[in-house]
């Protein structure tokens, strides 16, 4: 019997961003998702749930993200809960940052021997490092900088919190480069039906972007 799992949110959505931990250095080892849906307002709604991995952690793992075997007990196993996800996340472009996440869902869906997930990714990383290009050897384009440089506030290695900074990231490099995120994301249109009916690129003193 599949334990409860949260409502996700109700789109439409621009984009989603999307952030796992793992267990230990198995990528496939998923104890914890996060997504961050973005509006067309910019206002973000955030889901996460805890997973159960079925597999030992790591202590390295468990000092990182505070998440162990007594967090994810009562938690779905990603076999359980990845086809309730993946309907939710298909018609939308997702953003990661780094190819971390995608490659994980991958791994996780060969082990609960699930099919291939046909999704669509852009790497807020390489979004950032086009958006602001000084931040290269000063600081670099990962979340634990750009917290501190954008003033994002968030807490790092929460998967919930991480897709939200993920979000976070896109939408103010919107307003850094006045592009619009089709552009940032620099890849082909699957189904993404809320790019139909997305808004101009916002300009650099557009006020559009809830941080909080």
């Amino acid at each position: 019997m599949t334990p409860p799992i949260a409502p996700l949110p109700v789109g439409p959505f621009r984009f989603i961003a999307l952030d796992v931990e793992t267990a230990s250095r198995d990528s496939a080892s998923i104890c914890q998702i996060g997504i961050a849906c973005v509006r067309a307002s910019g206002q973000i709604d955030s889901w996460t749930s805890y997973v159960n991995p079925e597999q030992r952690f790591d202590s390295f793992n468990i000092e990182l993200h505070g998440i162990g075997p007594d967090t994810v007990k009562d938690a779905p196993t990603f076999g359980q809960l990845w086809p309730i996800l993946h309907i939710s996340l298909y018609p939308y472009h997702l953003v990661q940052h780094s190819n971390f996440d995608k490659s994980a869902i991958a791994a996780a869906c060969r082990a609960y021997q699930l099919p291939t997930p046909e999704l669509s990714w852009s790497d807020s990383v390489k979004i950032a490092r086009a958006a602001w290009p000084e931040f290269k050897g000063n600081g670099g384009h990962g979340l634990g900088h750009l917290k501190t440089a954008l003033g994002l506030s968030f807490q790092h290695h929460d998967a919930g919190e991480d897709a939200r900074a993920a979000a976070q990231v896109v939408l103010l490099a919107e307003k850094q480069s006045g592009q619009y995120f089709a552009q940032l994301a620099q890849t082909a249109q699957k189904a993404q039906m809320s790019w139909l009916t997305q808004p101009v690129a916002p300009q650099p003193d557009d006020d559009v972007i809830d941080l909080s």
